[in-house]
């Protein structure tokens, strides 16, 4: 394990195979700065994130979307420019969004972030800045479960998604509808206020 990190289990870890899901690390008595733990231990991460799908860190004094931008950037991952995606969302600081500006009264079920274009994220971070009084969790689930799960229980649906794919159909406004978790308009999701270069972009995020 990378000197900077302790491993730790949280309430509602869950454990797949024998392997927690998320994985938790918590800074050890010589950690140093996030930022710098995570540019030091690399392949201790990447490895962890393989063999568990997902790490949280907690107890880093991470308080700022600029100090969650650093982190980010710490892991030297290329960055993929959000369009294209369906949620509204306002850039806060460098490579940080908010995730979603629906009411909270809104669910968000679980999905594969911008499934619907070519190019996807392979990886996502979440930061939160303000806790909220109730609510507010960011549930995430291990899709190759979900998918075994489903061969097993419908088995000849499965075989048609495999065999047919999957596809999507949206009809979106001009300007954001902030009603709905999915209410990017065309503007905001192709950077533009020109139809005819919205239209070129759409080609090419969706069918290049």
């Amino acid at each position: 394990m990378g000197t900077a990190f302790v491993e730790i289990y949280v309430p509602g870890q869950k454990f797949v195979n024998g392997v927690p899901f998320p994985a938790v690390l918590s800074p050890s008595a010589s950690a140093i700065s996030l930022t710098d733990s995570v540019k030091a231990n690399q392949l201790f991460l990447q490895s962890l994130l393989l063999q568990s799908g997902a790490v949280l860190f907690r107890g880093f004094p991470l308080s700022t979307a600029s100090h969650f931008n650093d982190v980010v950037e710490a892991f030297g991952y290329d960055e993929l420019p959000y369009v294209g995606g369906a949620a509204p969302r306002t850039n806060v600081v460098g490579r940080v969004f908010t995730a979603n500006e629906s009411p909270p009264d809104q669910k968000i079920p679980f999905h594969h972030e911008m499934a619907q274009v070519p190019e996807f994220p392979s990886k996502l971070f979440f930061f939160c800045e303000v806790e909220p009084g109730s609510g507010g969790e960011t549930p995430i689930v291990l899709s190759h479960v979900v998918y075994e799960r489903m061969k097993e229980k419908y088995p000849e649906f499965v075989e048609r998604l495999e065999k047919h794919g999957l596809l999507y159909i949206r009809v979106l406004g001009e300007d954001d509808n902030p009603s709905s978790p999915i209410g990017r308009g065309w503007k905001s999701t192709f950077l533009t206020t020109d139809k005819a270069i919205a239209q070129q972009r759409l080609l090419f995020v969706f069918f290049f």
